[in-house]
């Protein structure tokens, strides 16, 4: 298959999509997904291929498409050397399916296997990745996108899931082996130096004119921000981290470390257009990402604007007598804390500690470098409302990743929005702050972390119980 069909197909994603829709396809028993090493020409055409982790031995791994209210059934086996889990990013999953080591289970040893299985109890578009020693593994490829489709149709032309992601090669391509780095523990995070669309280089893609896509973005970097312009087009979003909003234009379409955004394109009816994808989330670094360009028979084009998606079962938070917490996410590199007050000669010297140890970032002051054996920030009753105010008390920008819950979003910076919108992720601006609500619905321990993962596997993870 050639790079531009690879692209193009709406059931290409690394390796062939799977569509495991109904009971036939779990009668045979569970899928499996094989995280082993491969080989990839993620530098594209005229370069050397660089040696990947993948499932199935491909970045990112298959797109697994369910319908809503299926049964997910998937068994990971693992022929890495190192140990590895999946973790299932925005689904709402029995606790112990939740694929966090140490945590909700033991970690899939190298030569071992794991079955996950549970219901599927909301329709849009997820993603599965490692949560094991995640800077190295997100870094190298272990992640695939999940998509639930809605009981009808979406009215569009074609469906297309676009996994973005970059990574950061040498000059033999190979990926660097810098995990962990002091600077981007401290700073932004792993920036790559090579953005991938698939797990390949992105070659233009032909549209029909007239034609009307339905366009999934899954951010599955490590650390980078996308900040996505259509040029020539206006892209309605209708759907964030999966949960659909009321269809809206956006110029600009921003997706933080472990977000998702399906939008809708409708492509002019001009048989010569081409548009430009721009990032340009950092304007001194702005790039080309991908250009759309007309080609084939013309479609008649809708008259009619995108119809919302409907709401998935969530249940609605009462905010009156809620339980409230704050959680003030604090550290980093030119911590605002130390210019408001510069520290003692004793704390600067349990701060070098610290940062020999891979602390560097907090939250509520505590840092945290594993995921267990740390007590609870957030402790609920089962159905209880939690109201949680999200302090961005840091120099850098932070999408913080509930697990176990979806939230709504009640305000940001002191503003409240016209209609509450659900989340599983919040990306918030350095100094910013926001306010969420979210049921607890099912009983275990969660967690809380930055998907920037380099902030997270140095200090910025706390954990959530619902008794």
């Amino acid at each position: 298959m050639r790079r531009r069909e690879f692209l193009t197909s709406g059931a290409a994603l690394g390796a062939a999509a799977i569509w495991p829709m109904g009971g036939a396809a779990q009668a045979a028993g569970p899928l499996r997904l094989v995280a082993m090493e491969g080989r990839q020409p993620l530098a594209g055409a005229g370069h050397p291929e660089t040696a990947i982790w993948g499932y199935g031995g491909r970045t990112p791994g298959p797109t697994l498409r369910y319908r809503q209210g299926d049964r997910l059934k998937v068994e990971l086996v693992n022929r890495l050397a190192r140990p590895t889990t999946v973790h299932w990013h925005g689904l709402r999953v029995p606790n112990a399916m939740d694929g966090v080591p140490d945590m909700t289970q033991k970690a899939v040893e190298p030569g071992a296997a794991f079955v996950y299985d549970f219901d599927l109890k909301d329709s849009g578009t997820f993603w599965y990745h490692s949560h094991a020693a995640s800077v190295e593994q997100l870094a190298r490829g272990l992640y695939g996108a999940l998509v639930i489709e809605e009981p009808s149709a979406y009215p569009v032309e074609r469906d297309l899931v676009w996994v973005l992601s970059d990574f950061r090669l040498d000059r033999e391509g190979k990926i660097a082996a810098d995990f962990g780095d002091l600077r981007d523990a401290t700073h932004a995070g792993r920036l790559g130096n090579t953005v991938t669309i698939n797990g390949a280089q992105p070659e233009d893609m032909a549209v029909r004119p007239g034609e009307r896509l339905r366009l999934r973005l899954v951010n599955a970097a490590n650390a980078r921000i996308f900040g996505l312009r259509f040029e020539g087009l206006e892209p309605v979003v209708i759907a964030l981290d999966g949960q659909p909003v009321d269809p809206r234009r956006e110029e600009r379409v921003r997706l933080g470390p472990g977000q998702r955004a399906d939008i809708v394109l409708d492509m002019p009816a001009d048989p010569t257009a081409r548009h430009r994808v721009i990032d340009d989330e950092i304007p001194r670094a702005a790039y080309r990402l991908i250009d759309l360009y007309a080609a084939g028979e013309p479609l008649k084009r809708r008259g009619t604007p995108p119809p919302r998606l409907p709401d998935n079962p969530i249940p609605k938070p009462v905010i009156e007598g809620a339980a409230r917490h704050s959680l003030r996410f604090g550290g980093g590199a030119m911590d605002p804390a130390y210019r408001r007050k510069a520290p003692s000669a004793e704390e600067i010297e349990k701060i070098r500690q610290e940062v020999r140890a891979g602390k560097v970032w907090s939250v509520n002051g505590a840092k945290h470098a594993d995921h267990a054996h740390h007590e609870p920030l957030i402790s609920l009753k089962r159905g209880e409302t939690c109201v949680v105010e999200l302090v961005n008390d840091t120099s850098w920008a932070h999408p913080i990743h509930f697990h176990g819950v979806v939230f709504e979003i009640l305000s940001r910076g002191g503003q409240a929005p016209a209609r509450r919108e659900r989340r599983d992720t919040l990306l918030l601006a350095p100094g910013e702050t926001g306010e969420i609500a979210f049921v607890g619905e099912s009983p275990g321990d969660w967690m809380i972390h930055c998907h920037i993962l380099e902030h997270q596997e140095s200090g910025m993870m706390a954990m959530m119980r619902i008794a």
